[in-house]
């Protein structure tokens, strides 16, 4: 099994703004590590962005969905990079949502998730609470498959 997870984000400022300028400055990089770090697999990005259905209304909403071999590979990238100034300042850039915004689910290998099943894992972590089929980093060693 791998790991699949989606966190969203309503900006503040659109992406081209002078407000946006550090985040969007170091979007690419970011990727770029994410995707060199151990137990990367897959993620969504703006050039396979056409084989997704886009299951929000919000354009100042944005997306990073990823898979990864296992949670410790994602909790490194997340916490132990420089990631991690990104999380802890995101105030800066982004709205507090009302709801949830980052989600974590078993998948099976090989298997890239849609943008309306990682919406739906979000509504049903906000619905239900961490599930089995829905979860944060806090509650994965419980719902190990």
């Amino acid at each position: 099994m791998n790991i699949a997870q989606i966190n969203i984000a309503q900006m503040k400022a659109p992406l081209e703004s002078k407000l946006m300028k550090e985040f969007r400055d170091f979007l690419a990089p970011v990727n770029l590590l994410a995707e060199s770090s151990p137990g990367f697999i897959w993620r969504y990005r703006d050039d396979n962005a056409h084989e997704f259905e886009y299951p929000w209304e919000d354009e100042m909403l944005i997306v990073n969905m990823s898979v990864w071999d296992n949670v410790e590979a994602l909790q490194d990238f997340t916490y132990k990079t420089v990631h991690s100034y990104f999380l802890k300042s995101r105030k800066q850039w982004f709205h507090q949502l009302g709801h949830p915004h980052t989600v974590l689910w078993w998948i099976k290998e090989g298997h890239i998730p849609t943008l309306v099943d990682a919406k739906a894992k979000l509504a049903l972590l906000e619905k239900k609470g961490p599930t089995k089929d829905a979860f944060l980093f806090a509650q994965a060693d419980l719902f190990k498959p």
